[in-house]
């Protein structure tokens, strides 16, 4: 079997284009079912694994097929069918990987080295609950399941090894950052946050440290909002309440799952015409995203999406850039481990092979050594009998290679005779 990646990232495709592409966690189950279903036969590759690894950054899938060359095209054709997209414009950003770079890839993602934040902690739980999700459809088998595990591990050492996450700056920070610049100090600023996930909870956390006038979270299931907001002795509010109570908040920093937008364009007309063009600033993390592109367009309403955050969080990049080549380093030879476990696992139906060749032919001799030795032969000699069929018939195979090389060129043939003294000169005791 082979590894092979394929999927598109903030480095190949737009947000336009990748909140287009992404697979909420219910979806998982059932697109690897299908995709099973789909590269089931040998033309399309004849895919065996497969795991969904999808966040705002990027979606990418992680399987194991037969063969390489069709699986990826089918691979490509497939996602552009579930997700209903132009194929060409979809090709032109995705990116195939090969075994050894597919193991490059998923090592340097585990690790924050391919993150829009260099460094990010996120991305590993985003690809624990990948695996997780790719377990439970039934999508984990022996190569997927290794390489995942060895990604956690290879993960593990170069955030203990290095200063790669030292003083990264979050996407929360950074939105944190941008208020600052609009509003001054935050003390006067009424926030909200919708979604009660890992991010908004992150962002939570960096607001409350600036002591804002109020924080309010706002939530499809109100308990989880109510839990959240009272860590940060905020308030709850029912989703629902958005339309009506938007005019009140300064700051809005949206995070869902939802796939369609939940802030749209009239929405706001109205919270800005209410709050008489005071400034609004609105941090959309989501992807899809949970704001209307149209909003960007009207005047006092600053809205910023995971890319224009990204760019200001990847300044100031080149003073970790020693922890990134000491990073870089692991991940070699973690990858070089990996290969020398995959050229481990490719022998393994030859010694498989051997191993039953070898039975059946000591079951042959047993069976006839019994049937002897019930016919009353003296057992010295039924053993010597079955020693000398033994022996003859496991050095059959390298007496006749050697035979056969013998038409052959002269480099082979010693080849052939160096590999079999190996095997058979050093007598075990």
């Amino acid at each position: 079997m082979h590894l092979i990646t394929l999927g598109l990232n903030h480095q190949t495709a737009p947000l336009a284009l990748r909140e287009r592409v992404t697979f909420v966690p219910d979806e998982v189950g059932g697109t690897i079912a299908r995709l099973r279903e789909r590269l089931a036969d040998r033309n399309r590759g004849r895919l065996t694994e497969a795991a969904i690894v999808s966040t705002c950054n990027r979606t990418e899938l992680y399987c194991a097929v037969e063969q390489p060359q069709s699986a990826g095209p089918a691979l490509a054709d497939f996602l552009a069918a579930e997700k209903r997209l132009d194929g060409d414009e979809f090709r032109r950003a995705v990116y195939l990987l090969p075994q050894a770079d597919a193991v490059r890839h998923a090592f340097r993602v585990a690790s924050g080295l391919d993150s829009m934040v260099l460094g990010e902690p996120q991305i590993l739980g985003q690809m624990k609950q990948a695996e997780r999700l790719a377990r439970e459809a039934g999508g984990m088998g022996l190569l997927l399941n290794h390489l995942f595990q060895r990604t956690f591990a290879v993960a593990k050492e170069v955030r203990s090894s290095t200063e790669i996450g030292a003083h990264s700056v979050s996407m929360a920070a950074a939105a944190v950052r941008v208020a600052e610049r609009i509003f001054g100090e935050l003390t006067a600023s009424e926030v909200l946050l919708v979604g009660a996930g890992e991010m908004i909870e992150l962002t939570a956390t960096h607001i409350a440290a600036r002591r804002p006038k109020s924080i309010t979270v706002a939530n499809r299931t109100v308990e989880r909002a109510t839990s959240l907001a009272h860590r940060f002795q905020g308030q709850a509010m029912r989703l629902g309440d958005l339309p009506e109570q938007l005019s009140r908040f300064d700051i809005v920093v949206s995070c869902t799952a939802s796939t369609l937008p939940i802030i749209g364009l009239g929405m706001v007309e109205r919270a800005v015409k209410h709050r008489r063009h005071r400034p609004m600033f609105i941090v959309d993390l989501a992807v899809p995203r949970d704001v209307e592109q149209e909003v960007a367009r009207l005047e006092d309403v600053y809205v910023y999406t995971v890319d224009d955050l990204g760019q200001i969080v990847a300044t100031g990049t080149e003073s970790r850039q020693a922890a990134v080549a000491q990073a870089e380093a692991i991940i070699e030879t973690r990858v070089r481990d990996f290969d020398a476990w995959i050229r481990t696992r490719a022998a393994v139906p030859v010694i498989q092979g051997l191993r039953n060749r070898a039975e059946c032919l000591s079951a042959h001799e047993i069976e006839r050594a019994k049937k002897l030795l019930a016919r009353g032969e003296a057992p010295e000699a039924v053993i010597e009998q079955l020693a000398q069929a033994l022996t003859n018939k496991f050095l059959h195979a390298p007496f006749s290679a050697l035979h056969e090389a013998a038409g052959t060129d002269e480099a082979a043939r010693a080849q052939l005779v160096a590999l079999l003294s190996r095997f058979y000169s050093q007598p075990e005791h």
